[in-house]
């Protein structure tokens, strides 16, 4: 099977299997494409997610154009991108003619309250697999360790920020870190 069928299959997999948006799926995605794949190293892997993250978009779809695009080129982003789309695309057209009547099913109110239970834990899933994974140097501990306090902060407070401004502020921090050491190494060479 060629990488471009490959990966629309996979993606197609995922986007049918996956409830919650881009953070529930990124628990699928590092298992399909780190360990049973291999396609993409863990570092790699964690890289993606940031990016995913921090570029407009959804994340799901910022996934997959950004792994298609690694194993397949434009072509394999093409793939990967629609494939991950077709599903929810047709779930939601499907739930739109018949909107009203599917809100008022009981028995979708149960499956929907039993599907957020199932989102948390692969969000959690998802956030401690990454966690394991983050190097352990001085500067991402202080960032984690700042930015899991701001968020514990502005929850009891009852603060309400973007999970924009906490992703801007850390690639700041980040970006910052970097000059320093740039500086410190051209010192160093004088």
């Amino acid at each position: 099977m060629s990488k471009t069928k490959e990966l629309f299959t996979t993606f197609f997999k995922i986007g049918s299997f996956t409830f919650g948006g881009g953070y529930a799926m990124v628990a699928l995605l590092e298992h399909e494409f780190v360990e049973q794949k291999q396609w993409v190293s863990r570092e790699e892997f964690l890289d993606m997610v940031a990016i995913a993250e921090s570029t407009p978009g959804p994340m799901a779809v910022n996934s997959a154009t950004y792994i298609g695009y690694k194993i397949g080129g434009f072509s394999g982003a093409a793939a990967s991108t629609l494939a991950v789309c077709i599903p929810s695309f047709a779930v939601i057209y499907i739930i739109s003619l018949f909107f009203d009547q599917f809100l008022a099913l009981s028995v979708v109110a149960s499956a929907f309250r039993g599907i957020q239970a199932c989102v948390i834990y692969l969000i959690l899933s998802a956030g401690l697999k990454m966690l394991k994974n983050l190097e352990r140097t001085p500067f991402n501990l202080l960032v984690l360790a700042a930015v899991v306090a701001a968020m514990v902060s502005c929850s009891v407070l009852a603060v309400s920020f973007s999970s924009i401004f906490y992703i801007l502020l850390s690639g700041a921090a980040g970006l910052a870190v970097y000059l320093v050491r740039q500086l410190r190494k051209g010192g160093k060479r004088a």
